[in-house]
């Protein structure tokens, strides 16, 4: 017994020991499972992706906290609450007990929507506000909408909006027309920094493609006149693209995560790869991204003018220029190209109040044919053997302090720097000729700036700041024969060495004058300055320099009234500039055949003024509707008129007599229109959306009669049907486009016949089309996301007003993505 009681008294004492231990151990584990899963995920209903920066709240008691980069929150602090509320812009709020969220285990699902007033925007001011306090009507591009519509290119992205009209010259290209302006008239911006340079000129203009959309988080397009914040060219619009930024790692840990995506489309038989990384620890974060674009020869669809076919093609055969006969005429020969997009950024946080972060892009294609030139024809016969684009180049580098001080003097102070290098060449040569000409062009930009942000009270919030830029521009040129493979110095096409710089400070502030109405105004000051010495050594110039200085005041005042939640009224006021740029005084090109624009070193600045109303209603949180009236007018319009060099109105070009032409402020010009959209939020997941726009352009014209203006596009819009499911969302959707007469076609369009159909008395006009689509996503698991679609259902025919290439046929596209 004894022995039996030391046992027991032995190992019993043991057993009760480890028990004891490994009741701690499983208590201590079960508390930490339950704190553990305490910390709520919000996730979109759609993608299942993580919702960052959602508000958690309760009103009794007052209780708040918000979601990090992983849509994750630790709510112990609302265990027990019937009512917890779950908020973020852009999706249906909802409101649920802590008991259910438990049984849920602590995920919770937010369907994004469409029909509220609380969106968030950046671009007005360059600091987030309220869309419902900006009296401009402003258009943002959503991750969700780019991977349903998966754009092949930033162009094509800016589109899918049913907001920007898009010209296309050829395949690799894509330039956007905004409320009746285009190329150097609108603004295109990237994470703030302005991307329009000393040679963006006043023809079809395509370095929007340059940006990858891969990269960009979102976009947002302001309509009208943004020269306050944004300065010279922003006058029919700004379109913001602001790209992937590094996450700040959570608790300063280690982490590392990443997507990579494949796309096919069949129409180009584009092959598309894209990778990007994000990794970080401690105060330091990274992200690369990486991708690569292969597009073969477009092919059209099978209904439409017989125009727009492409019968033969020239080639050089054995020395010698042929005309060949294309065997497939709805496959548009020599207009595939190629494009590698790459970003690193690097960014460091040491605490709330600092943070810095740099940037890289770069974006190369291969060569680029010039299709709308490659199908042009003189006296009925191919007008060229070759014609091509060298590789398009962009380079940025760019340093941005954010700083939060709370001093008299600002809130918040944004210190952005960039570096800027672009290339773009020309290359081209006439049929049956021995000369191809060579034109390249670098431009160095390089610019600063400076904003401040401060709440002076409850009712006025002010911004102000300053930019410094300067725009270096590098011109060669030279003629090579192509059958002795001689090569000599041709004519360039700048002034090389030429500058265009910029200094300018702006003041705009928001002024709360009830609880239902702001006023924001906003004024800037520019002076531009240009100069340029002019080589005579091929054109008798009667000048050897220009030296152009403007001073541009500009300003906005509007008036923003929201008398309750369902309902906001906007009206603006706002003037734009445009100075004249290296393109505008100092270029010599073929503008069309048998004419040439020479350089005016006399051009002054050109204004804009601009009106619009806007409306936005929203009725029981199921239909909203919207509506924006514009009418602009420009003043002192920079644009292409007959000219005399020495007194002569003609001179030889490229070994052709032509026309001399040049750059004036000799017109005015006005535009009205109207922007409206509906959403219909309808039951069991179906939904309705509509977008319509519709303007109209007039411009001066040398004998003082008026004309149609050249980029005011023809009704446009779409209608989209949707279905919203959890992990799956799918759309069929109409792109509709009306047509332009002949009479109605600006004059410089009615001498390009072969960009349009011909009507019955054989005058070229842009008629009208419509496509059907199919676009659908479908979250496989948490980490697969598979895309889908046809585009031109019908096989229709067709080609965008003023555009070159003829837009794809039926369009068969699948793209995977894979999360890690």
């Amino acid at each position: 017994m004894a022995k039996n009681k030391g046992l027991f008294t032995f190992e019993g004492s043991l057993a009760y020991s480890t028990l004891k231990k490994h009741l701690f151990t499983i208590f201590a584990l079960s508390a930490s499972l339950t704190l553990l899963a305490q910390t709520v995920t919000v996730r979109d209903y759609i993608t299942h992706q993580p919702v960052e920066f959602a508000t958690i709240y309760s009103i009794n008691p007052v209780i708040s906290t918000i979601t990090d980069a992983r849509g994750r929150a630790d709510i112990s602090a609302f265990k027990g609450l019937d009512s917890i509320y779950f908020r973020y812009m852009g999706y249906e709020p909802i409101v649920r007990k802590f008991s259910d969220i438990e049984k849920k285990r602590f995920v919770i699902y937010l369907k994004p929507s469409d029909i509220n007033l609380d969106e968030v925007i950046v671009s007005a001011s360059k600091w987030k506000q309220q869309k419902n306090e900006v009296p401009l009507k402003i258009v943002v591009i959503k991750p969700i909408d780019m991977m349903l519509e998966n754009p092949q290119t930033a162009a094509d992205m800016l589109g899918s909006s049913g907001t920007v009209y898009i010209q296309k010259s050829q395949l690799g290209g894509g330039s956007p027309m905004i409320r009746g302006f285009a190329t150097n008239r609108v603004l295109i911006a990237v994470d703030g920094v302005r991307m329009n340079n000393a040679i963006f000129r006043s023809g079809n203009l395509q370095n929007v493609i340059s940006l990858d959309p891969f990269a960009v988080n979102t976009t947002e397009v302001i309509f009208g006149p943004g020269s306050v914040i944004y300065g010279s060219d922003a006058i029919g619009g700004v379109m913001s693209f602001y790209t992937l930024e590094p996450e700040v790692p959570k608790d300063r840990k280690f982490f590392i995560k990443g997507n990579a995506t494949t796309r096919y489309a069949s129409a180009n038989n584009e092959r598309t790869g894209h990778l990007d990384i994000n990794s970080g620890f401690q105060n330091w974060s990274f992200l690369s991204s990486i991708t690569l674009s292969d597009f073969n020869d477009l092919k059209m669809g099978s209904h439409g003018p017989d125009e727009y076919l492409r019968p033969e093609y020239a080639d050089r055969i054995q020395g010698k220029d042929s005309v060949l006969i294309n065997p497939n005429p709805e496959r548009q020969l020599f207009s595939g190209y190629g494009q590698m997009n790459l970003m690193q950024k690097i960014r460091y946080n040491p605490n709330e109040n600092l943070d810095f972060i740099y940037a890289l892009h770069y974006s190369a294609t291969t060569d680029v044919p010039r299709y709308d030139r490659l199908i042009e024809c003189q006296n009925g016969k191919l007008r060229d053997g070759e014609w091509y684009y060298g590789p398009q180049k962009w380079l940025m580098n760019s340093f941005l302090l954010k700083y939060k001080a709370g001093n008299v003097l600002f809130d918040n102070v944004n210190t952005l720097i960039a570096y800027q290098a672009f290339e773009e060449s020309r290359h081209n040569r006439g049929f049956g000729k021995e000369i191809l000409s060579h034109r390249t062009e670098q431009v160095t930009a390089i610019s600063a700036n400076l904003d401040f942000e401060k709440k002076i009270n409850e009712k006025l919030q002010i911004q102000y700041g300053g930019e410094i830029a300067t725009n270096l521009v590098h011109s060669t040129g030279e003629d090579e024969n192509v059958v002795t493979g001689v090569k000599s110095a041709g004519s360039t096409r700048y002034p090389d060495g030429s500058a265009w710089n910029s200094l300018a400070f702006y003041l705009s502030s928001g002024y709360h004058i009830s609880n239902v109405a702001i006023i924001q105004t906003g004024i800037r000051y520019n002076i531009v300055n240009l100069e340029a010495e002019f080589d005579t050594a091929f054109y008798p110039f009667p000048f050897t320099n220009a030296a152009i200085t403007n001073g541009a005041l500009t300003g906005s005042a509007g008036l923003v009234v929201n008398p309750n939640a369902s309902t906001s009224v906007g009206f603006n006021l706002s003037t734009g500039f445009r100075s004249p740029n290296i393109d505008d005084a100092g270029k010599v090109f073929d503008s069309e055949p048998g004419s040439v624009v020479v350089p005016n070193p006399g051009l002054k600045q050109e204004y804009a003024y601009n009106a619009e109303v806007s409306l936005i209603k929203i009725f029981k949180d199921r239909f909203r509707t919207e509506a924006s009236v514009f009418f602009t007018y420009l003043d002192n319009a920079m644009v292409r008129r007959d000219f005399s060099l020495n007194g002569s109105d003609s001179l030889v070009y490229n070994g052709e007599m032509s026309r001399v032409q040049a750059i004036q402020n000799a017109a005015k010009a006005w535009v009205w229109g109207i922007q409206a959209g509906v959403d219909l939020k309808l039951p069991a997941g179906f939904g309705i959306s509509a977008k319509i726009n519709y303007q109209k352009g007039r411009e001066e014209l040398d004998n003082g009669s008026e004309a149609p203006l050249r980029h005011a596009a023809p009704l446009y819009g779409n209608f989209h049907l949707t279905y919203s499911a959890n992990r799956f969302k799918i759309t069929f959707y109409e792109v509709f486009n009306g047509g332009i007469p002949f009479n109605e076609l600006a004059p410089s369009e009615q001498r390009k016949p072969h960009l349009y159909a011909l009507d019955s008395n054989d005058n070229p006009y842009s008629p009208s089309w419509h496509t059907l689509n199919l676009k659908a996503i479908y979250q496989i698991t948490d980490n697969i996301l598979l895309s889908s679609g046809i585009e031109n259902i019908t096989n229709q025919r067709y080609r965008m007003y003023s555009s070159g290439i003829t837009a794809p046929g039926i369009n068969f596209i699948i793209s995977l993505k894979a999360a890690f």
